[in-house]
């Protein structure tokens, strides 16, 4: 009965879905095999390999971001810094017997494993999918095969460090290398406020303004095709002396006004789409 009721929520809420109407914007129509999607996620995401995971979709909403995104079975689809594998543990078993996910990692400092040659094994060990359905690259030693064969990217809460490290030059070229013509870029960002200062949004605070991640996006060879506020949340103020990261999940301040940033929940954030452009 849980499932059964888990698969109606999730159903209602990739049906819900709608595009925003960007104002000389033209909207990518969503593929084909979307309508046919909503099922197949629903069960995913509903499955009890989840379970764990489940206690922050009330706030990361994958059933609405992935079908903002337009993924649908049987694509290939790159998960730029895919952290613990919160979204690999939905993606690949979604994508099916035909599609493909592929994580993207930086180099590892000098004491870390390099997540390239350790990743698979724990991608395939959390989805049961077989290893050939799941590679791994690093964004300097991609292969030239793989360029041109991605159709979307998941860059999901990175902005800020790529900003912060200087890695926003290359990898966005690396990410534009992989995505096919006119493949898709889906960006989830915590979203500072417009008029926020520029010391705050230099990505140390982890908060960027929509403007600036839409204009660096655009600067590297891609254009804005949809947005949505699936991921705002306007309890969040975004001006935290220490970041996005006193609210939950990260809770850096500890036990301190604990039970305030629990009932604002996770942080305010944009979710943008963009295109490979010619």
């Amino acid at each position: 009965m849980r499932k059964k009721l888990l698969l109606s929520i999730v159903s209602l809420a990739i049906a819900g879905i709608a595009p925003l109407a960007l104002p000389g914007v033209a909207v990518a129509a969503p593929t084909a095999a979307a309508p046919h999607a909503a099922p197949a996620l629903a069960a995913v995401l509903a499955d009890p390999r989840r379970d764990k995971d489940r206690a922050r979709d009330a706030f990361r909403h994958p059933a609405e971001t992935l079908a903002f995104a337009r993924i649908a079975p049987g694509m290939t689809v790159v998960d730029y810094l895919p952290g613990d594998g919160w979204y690999t543990r939905a993606v690949v078993p979604f994508l099916g017997e035909k599609g493909r996910y592929i994580a993207l990692f930086r180099a590892p400092r000098p004491d870390q494993v390099d997540p390239v040659t350790t990743f698979p094994a724990k991608a395939t060990g959390w989805t049961g999918a077989p290893a050939d359905r799941i590679a791994a690259y690093g964004t300097a030693v991609i292969p030239d095969a793989a360029n041109g064969t991605v159709d979307r990217v998941l860059l999901m809460r990175e902005m800020h460090n790529m900003l912060t490290y200087g890695w926003l030059y290359g990898d966005l070229k690396a990410i534009r290398a992989l995505l096919k013509p006119d493949g898709l870029l889906v960006i989830e960002q915590h979203r500072a406020p417009a008029g926020a200062s520029a010391d705050y949004t230099d990505g140390s605070k982890g908060y960027l303004r929509e403007k600036d991640v839409v204009a660096l996006v655009e600067a590297m060879g891609f254009e804005l095709v949809d947005k949505s506020e699936v991921n705002a949340n306007p309890k969040d103020t975004a001006n935290w002396p220490d970041g996005v990261w006193t609210l939950p999940p990260a809770y850096t301040l500890k036990d301190k006004d604990r039970d305030r940033y629990a009932a604002i929940g996770e942080s305010d954030r944009m979710t943008l789409l963009f295109r490979k452009r010619p």
